[in-house]
């Protein structure tokens, strides 16, 4: 099964498969930087990244609270974007309900919501892409979105409006 999976990713990034026009329309076409981004030493420039920077808090600077034992973090720090991106995508495209109908299968999925940081109001983004609060109901939470707020306050960014 994950092979045929596999195929069917290749195939669309290869373009020898089309998605149907609901999926392509009015996004954006990035080939050049799908293509960088999908290549083996890109990835490794990003693991040779986060064990620089490990290296530099733990044994140059000496930071407080970094010990010899964060290594073991590393592992964590190569899967989290991986893992992340599928659980998003996958889970917010299968899982949860809908405020809008967007015609694109979005869901919000809200008990995971909160692991990921208000990224599984899939479909209340996909209605409101520009929104920095991606809660939108009552019940609904953002976690983000006061961190958002606070550096909007402090003017480290700047939203167009609140």
């Amino acid at each position: 099964m994950m092979w045929k999976t596999k195929n069917i990713y290749n195939d669309y990034f290869s373009f020898k498969l089309k998605p149907e026009e609901r999926f392509s329309k009015d996004i954006p076409d990035w080939n050049k930087f799908d293509r960088f981004a999908d290549n083996m030493g890109v990835r490794v420039a990003w693991i040779l990244l986060y064990v620089a920077i490990y290296v530099l808090s733990i044994s140059v600077f000496e930071l407080p609270g970094t010990h010899w034992w964060m290594y073991f973090l590393l592992p964590i720090h190569f899967l989290m974007g991986p893992v992340h991106g599928a659980i998003v995508n996958w889970s917010g495209h299968k899982y949860g309900y809908a405020n809008f109908d967007n015609n694109d299968k979005s869901k919000n999925s809200l008990l995971l919501d909160v692991l990921m940081l208000g990224e599984l109001f899939q479909n209340n983004h996909h209605k409101l892409p520009n929104r920095p609060n991606f809660a939108v109901k009552w019940y609904e939470f953002d976690p983000t979105y006061p961190i958002v707020k606070l550096l909007h306050a402090t003017g480290i960014i700047r939203l167009r409006a609140i």
